[in-house]
């Protein structure tokens, strides 16, 4: 199968680790003097509206498991953020 570029940036990005949509493939990482594709580079869902970007995705060559027509498969499980330790409260009235 041959592929561009430009054709990568119309495939969405599934994890198979938990079946997630991470996002559309917007940019590569490339070594230049052998030629050779490092990771596809992905952004998350955009915050405000879709206007600002989301979460960047680095996903290295050796995790994407298939690419196909439409989609591309990744194997990685990417880290999760932590939840923010609950505050106490207190009201002042």
């Amino acid at each position: 199968m041959q592929c561009r570029i430009t054709d990568l940036r119309c495939k969405e990005i599934i994890n198979i680790c938990d079946g997630k949509r991470i996002g559309y493939a917007e940019d590569v990482d490339l070594v230049l003097p052998e030629g050779r594709v490092c990771a596809i580079i992905a952004y998350g869902k955009g915050r405000f509206f879709g206007l600002l970007r989301g979460e960047e995705y680095y996903i290295p060559w050796d995790c994407i498991k298939q690419i196909g027509d439409d989609l591309i498969l990744v194997d990685k499980s990417f880290p999760r953020k932590a939840t923010p330790p609950e505050r106490n409260r207190r009201w002042h009235f």
